[in-house]
């Protein structure tokens, strides 16, 4: 995610929601930040009490902006589709599609009765609009020639892909913009547009107002197609970082997503709160080998350090649910979700043992360091800067030390590690791998295919990974993954420790969070309803 520049540019005429030129708020203490001395205080249409979610939340006032592409842009701006309870394609601005055998032709057919907040009529041509913009010189958010947009009429258009790229057109997570609005702007300036602090979208929530640097105000948006939501007002306090314990101590927030885990602990307890802890399926947290280096180059080795590694015990040490999925290899989001990994290697302290005396790593001189041929077996791993990372390092040293394996923790800036990474400049490297997804390329083949960063060497593999940079079907994506596991249960050419897993705190009055299929509570806030303690 990209921070974009806070110049100013020149904006269109914008029918924006209770915006007053010059107006200021008084600031964050007044929680509802209403525009009229009645929000604070006051009711609705129908006499109920206003109900309004404050949000913690780490950016600033371009947030709605492509170059954050945070999940708070699904408050204001409709993906195609969304995932729903059963792991399937749901429509939300899309009503239906189809696609070609070899999934490159698609055509897409709009929903009649989406409109942007300014009562415009969202229309393929919003979506052409879109597309073409992301793939201009000026943005190239995509290949220019990764596609081909076609509008057939004012809800349907198609889209032919020339190469893999951009990933699937029913992506759950891209959004789409008002031409009406945005078609005489000037490209150059695209990361610079004024529209995107004072956005018009066309989801479930509309934007009010902003104060730079401190917050923003949405509205329940009375048009939405699917009602109007539940919650009446949001307010985003913007945070410099992960959001902190006392925001919601103070009272002042109710909801906290991408929490620090270590200030999550401090609240888990706590009745007035409670805490979820989503794994993302589409990273995982390793430890990277340097199959260049002995003894990383041996397979039993790597066998053995997995074996000797507890990783349900990493996840009580970190606090983790005890379902946190564990995994050995590498897989699509649809076999995370859907629970079809195979099962990962069981912690065998006796085997780990056994394993490394059959290598010849054995403790021979009685300092309690296994050698071989005089070699003590210590290694320096590479670990990303940061709480999290250095404790999940030292949890892992710890383990390896009563095995007789001394693991150096060497702490890095992120890019430094990345340049040293890319030299192959490394024992081990901590770090977060991307699954592959259809239509976005094979992140995996920087460590698995050929010529890759970490010296694994499988044919077989290499050769899958390179279909798997070019296929768009999601069944084959599935397949490769599921006919390459094997090699990855033999070879272990990653120590993977679990998953990325994100932390939401949130007040006990905030209802309908935990559902398993949403990721970000920022992606589905119009799901989500408030629930005063009667006490």
């Amino acid at each position: 995610m990209r921070r974009c520049r806070r110049a100013r540019g020149s904006l269109p005429v914008l029918r924006t929601v209770g915006l007053r030129p010059g107006s200021r708020w008084p600031g964050i203490a007044c929680l509802a930040l209403a525009l009229s001395a009645s929000a604070c205080r006051a009711s609705d249409r129908d006499g109920a009490q206003t109900e309004t979610l404050t949000v913690a939340y780490c950016c600033d006032e371009w947030l709605m902006s492509p170059n954050w592409q945070m999940p708070a842009m699904h408050m204001l701006f409709l993906p195609l589709t969304v995932r729903n309870a059963n792991d399937d394609l749901e429509g939300r601005l899309a009503r239906s599609w189809e696609h070609s055998s070899d999934y490159r032709s698609w055509t897409v057919h709009l929903r009649t009765d989406v409109r942007w907040h300014d009562g415009a009529p969202v229309t393929a041509h919003d979506v052409a609009f879109t597309l073409d913009l992301l793939t201009h010189p000026a943005v190239l958010h995509y290949p220019p020639d990764a596609y081909s947009v076609a509008v057939l009429d004012d809800s349907t258009y198609t889209i032919e892909y020339r190469k893999v790229g951009p990933g699937s057109p029913l992506d759950t997570y891209s959004v789409y913009y008002p031409r009406h609005l945005l078609e005489g702007l000037d490209p150059q300036e695209f990361a610079r547009w004024e529209y995107w602090t004072r956005p018009v979208g066309n989801g479930p929530f509309r934007y009010v107002r902003h104060e730079p640097g401190v917050g923003m105000e949405l509205e329940a948006n009375p048009d939405f197609y699917a009602g109007e939501p539940a919650i009446r007002r949001v307010v985003i306090k913007f945070v410099p970082g992960a959001p902190l314990v006392t925001d919601l101590l103070s009272g002042e927030v109710d909801l906290a997503p991408m929490m620090n885990r270590m200030d999550v602990l401090t609240l888990g307890e706590d009745p007035r709160f409670q805490v979820h802890a989503t794994p993302y399926p589409h990273r995982g947290k390793g430890i990277f080998w340097n199959h260049r280096r002995p003894p990383f180059d041996e397979a039993r080795v790597r066998r053995a350090i997995t074996l000797a590694i507890d990783r349900p015990e990493l996840l009580r040490a970190l606090s983790l649910p005890d379902e946190t999925p564990l995994f050995d290899v590498i897989f699509t989001a649809r076999q995370f979700r859907q629970g079809q990994l195979p099962p990962p290697l069981e912690a065998d302290s006796a085997g780990a043992a056994r394993l490394l005396a059959e290598a010849g790593w054995r403790d021979h001189d009685g300092d309690g360091i296994r050698d071989r041929g005089g070699t003590p077996f210590r290694f320096t791993a590479l670990v990303p800067a940061g709480a999290e990372s250095d404790e999940l390092a030292v949890l892992v040293q710890a383990r390896l030390r009563r095995f007789g394996i001394a693991m150096e923790i060497r702490p890095l800036d992120g890019d430094a590690v990345r340049r040293r990474r890319i030299a192959g400049d490394f024992d081990a490297v901590f770090g977060n791998h991307l699954m592959d997804a259809p239509g976005q390329g094979s992140p995996s083949a920087e460590w698995f295919g050929h010529e890759s960063a970490s010296g694994y060497e499988n044919l077989s593999v290499a050769a899958r990974l390179d279909s798997l940079a070019a296929a768009l079907d999601p069944a084959e994506a599935d397949r490769l993954h599921r006919v390459m596991w094997p090699d990855f249960q033999r070879d272990l050419p990653v120590t993977f420790l679990q998953p990325v897993v994100s932390w939401t705190v949130s007040r006990q009055r905030v209802r309908g969070l935990g559902r398993p299929h949403v990721l970000d509570p920022m992606s589905a806030v119009e799901m989500l309803w408030i629930e005063e303690d009667s006490n």
